[in-house]
């Protein structure tokens, strides 16, 4: 055992980085930037309009947290279940299931705190390209609906 005395990491990321899954992200903690064994924890920006690559992330569970916007969360081996995260809203995705994310909003931003049990961060991120496209069209009926009862 080493007499090292474990030590308290502060991070402030000035910027993002576009993540794996195609969004930009401010990467928070992880093995490489503040030592951690068992977790990593970021938070992802979504721009108006955007949306994430469809992914999984391999023997690692997520933990998503929603802070601003409404994200539609697409889950599933063929995306054929959706959920909405909104500000308070909390999410878990299993590993190894397929999933993607739209910020619903094509004139706001969102944001979402998200946690894995993987501290290599995007080493274990798997896209699925496959799945690319598959639920735009139903994403395109949602906005159309949320922009209509809005006004």
């Amino acid at each position: 055992m080493s007499d090292a005395e474990p030590k308290v990491v502060i991070l402030r990321p000035e910027a993002t980085r576009a993540a794996a899954q195609g969004m930009p992200q401010f990467f928070g903690i992880s093995g490489q930037t503040a030592g951690a064994k068992g977790l990593s924890m970021n938070l992802t920006a979504f721009p108006p309009g955007g949306k994430s690559k469809p992914h999984f992330h391999r023997d690692f569970e997520t933990a998503i947290y929603g802070i601003s916007g409404k994200i539609a969360l697409y889950h599933g081996h063929a995306l054929e279940h959706r959920s909405l995260i909104e500000p308070g809203t909390f999410c878990f995705i299993p590993a190894f299931l397929p999933h993607v994310a739209f910020n619903l909003s094509d004139t706001d931003p969102a944001t979402a705190l998200s946690a894995r049990n993987d501290p290599a961060e995007q080493e274990n991120v798997v896209l699925a390209p496959e799945l690319d496209g598959w639920v735009d069209a139903d994403v395109a009926m949602l906005k159309a609906e949320l922009l209509r009862a809005k006004g």
